[in-house]
């Protein structure tokens, strides 16, 4: 995906854009690239925008609830983030589909058990029914993980036309997120061209050092791909062709029923 700062200039051609809400949505959305609090200065620098322009949109927002200060000390995404994030789940009907076939999924497999909805470049989870031991971060709703390098990303690939493919690959930056990533174009559609056969796609270590995870993709009437159904596990417990073996046939039924 582009930097903010060229969204926004995209965005300066189109005359019905309203330039001060483009400039709001770049500030809330260079907290994606951090691990910390920002100050004014690193939001202007990360947005593309003066300081001065910063200070006025950051008032803003703390005043609306959309960010808030710090007690380490600088700005960080407010409480009514979450408000916003609750009414999109809330009213998206696959979400609301999943649930009760993830939480059967999860029973079965006592095994992460997720929904990611597909952005092209990205997956990103939408629910997660978790499993006895997890990494934070990669528990949370909103997590996204590049589609190039995901077992969701890729079973998503595998629905779509081989030029719609080469058009999403072109988009994405194919950098690696772990040294087991697969980066190499060759090797990238090797996987989706495995997946289209196999009807899922699998994925080791990919995103995240030492889990293995299957995925199928959901799709819609018109076979276009909505997101994907995944069973996450631990090398440490599972061989990857046992794994594979045990829960595939499981995704790809779960991706059925909510396709």
């Amino acid at each position: 995906m582009g930097s903010t700062a060229t969204q926004s200039g995209e965005g300066s051609k189109d005359r019905l854009t309203i330039q001060s809400l483009a400039r709001a949505l770049d500030v809330l959305e260079v907290f994606a690239a951090t691990t910390k609090p920002m100050s004014l200065g690193e939001i202007a620098k990360a947005a593309g925008i003066t300081k001065s322009g910063a200070q006025r949109v950051a008032h803003t927002l703390v005043k609306r609830g959309y960010l808030e200060y710090s007690p380490e000390g600088g700005l960080a995404p407010g409480l009514r983030m979450l408000d916003r994030s609750f009414d999109y789940l809330r009213l998206n009907r696959l979400v609301e589909r999943a649930v009760p076939v993830l939480i059967e999924l999860r029973r079965v497999t006592n095994e992460r058990v997720d929904l990611s909805l597909f952005d092209r470049t990205r997956i990103i989870y939408a629910s997660r029914q978790q499993s006895k031991r997890e990494t934070f971060y990669a528990t949370l709703i909103g997590r996204s993980v590049p589609t190039f390098c995901s077992s969701g990303g890729r079973a998503c690939l595998a629905t779509m036309p081989d030029s719609d493919v080469e058009a999403v690959l072109a988009e994405s930056n194919l950098s690696a997120i772990t040294p087991k990533t697969t980066t190499d174009p060759l090797l990238i559609r090797s996987k989706i061209s495995e997946a289209r056969e196999l009807g899922y796609a699998l994925a080791a270590e990919e995103a995240l050092i030492g889990e293995v995870v299957v995925a199928a993709a959901v799709c819609d009437r018109a076979g276009r791909p909505l997101g994907a159904v995944h069973v996450a596990g631990s090398l440490s417990e599972w061989p990857i062709e046992e794994f594979r073996k045990n829960f595939a046939p499981l995704v790809i039924e779960a991706a059925r029923a909510l396709s």
